[in-house]
């Protein structure tokens, strides 16, 4: 059987896009997932090594909350961060570069599938460990503030979103750094990607109180649960707590209930899961979905999406050519890196 909540969820007054802005969040989307698409024939070729965590399935929750975001904001994500590099302005070529461990990856290929990182576009990096991006998300919330109001710096009202699963939200340092977010009003957004799954642990079993976005009211901030595969519904839901941030009232917690349409890892056969389930979601898919809605309110037509969709599949095509053709780090730069250099 499949047990679902029911979805709906935050309620926006328009949450309506221009051709330009629904174009632009549709590439960002198929980038997504035709990028994992290729890391995953890549894995089972051997051509990328260790571990793997794909993102297909989610791409409505990274587009539709980074995508609300600026340039100059920041971004903290999980193990499971090749889409939140991407949409966070990386380019294909350094992630795809980075997970071949070449020298012209975005972490110099020290960092691999897990770390991705950049300074030049405020991607703070991917986290092996479950809730470790929390607290350097918080961190980076309390500069903004801190150079905002203790500096004098005007400019300084950078929001940051931390990503992270739902298994996350039963370990202790979500508990903390929310209390400090909230204490403290930080410009950040908790963004829980609730994708049922815990590797093999299901959601319903591991947590006393299932519906994460009601953990929020706790700390005394808002919580919203919204429809992760409805990439407007996470957008709506996104520019309102970014407002917010920016405003300096202080942090939101949202939950975006989604699903990961692989298993944990590419390594992870996926036999827990029931097919009922996973065909349920399926059924869902936030890429068709906002097709068909682009298509319904004349924002695009299908000459459109096909171009798109032929303009990212030549785009990772010369992200792969560029990481094969990359060097990779010199031995002589081994202990590059480890501290920082003038």
């Amino acid at each position: 059987m499949v047990q679902e909540r029911p979805l709906p969820i935050f309620q926006a007054s328009s949450p309506q896009v221009t051709a330009d802005e629904g174009l632009t969040i549709y590439e960002d989307m198929v980038l997504g997932r035709y990028f994992e698409d290729k890391c995953a024939e890549l894995y089972q070729r051997g051509k990328v090594k260790g571990f793997v965590h794909l993102y297909n399935g989610q791409e409505a929750v990274c587009s539709g909350v980074v995508k609300a975001m600026r340039s100059d904001d920041y971004v903290c994500s999980t193990y499971r961060d090749h889409v939140h590099a991407l949409s966070a302005g990386v380019p294909a070529r350094a992630v795809m570069a980075e997970l071949f461990g070449k020298e012209t990856g975005c972490s110099k290929g020290r960092g691999g599938s897990m770390h991705m990182f950049s300074k030049e576009h405020n991607m703070l990096g991917g986290f092996a460990f479950i809730g470790e991006g929390i607290p350097v998300a918080l961190g980076a919330a309390f500069q903004s503030r801190y150079r905002r109001d203790a500096m004098g710096d005007a400019s300084a009202d950078q929001v940051t979103a931390a990503f992270f699963g739902d298994g996350t939200t039963n370990n202790g340092q979500f508990f903390e750094c929310l209390n400090m977010a909230a204490l403290w009003k930080l410009p950040i957004l908790f963004v829980v990607e609730n994708n049922k799954w815990a590797i093999g642990m299901s959601h319903e079993r591991a947590a006393s109180q299932p519906e994460i976005y009601k953990k929020a009211s706790v700390f005394g901030m808002p919580g919203y649960e919204v429809d992760g595969m409805d990439v407007l519904a996470v957008r709506a839901a996104a520019k309102t707590a970014v407002e917010r941030a920016r405003a300096g009232e202080g942090p939101t917690l949202l939950e975006c209930l989604t699903y990961r349409y692989r298993g944990h890892s590419v390594a992870d056969p996926d036999e827990l899961r029931p097919s009922e389930e996973k065909q349920f979601w399926r059924d869902r898919d936030p890429i068709k979905q906002f097709e068909a809605y682009l298509i319904e309110q004349d924002l695009a037509n299908d000459s459109d999406l096909k171009a798109i969709r032929d303009k990212i599949t030549n785009v990772v095509e010369d992200s792969l050519t560029f990481a094969e053709e990359s060097p990779d780090p010199d031995p002589a730069d081994l202990r590059k890196y480890i501290f920082a250099e003038d």
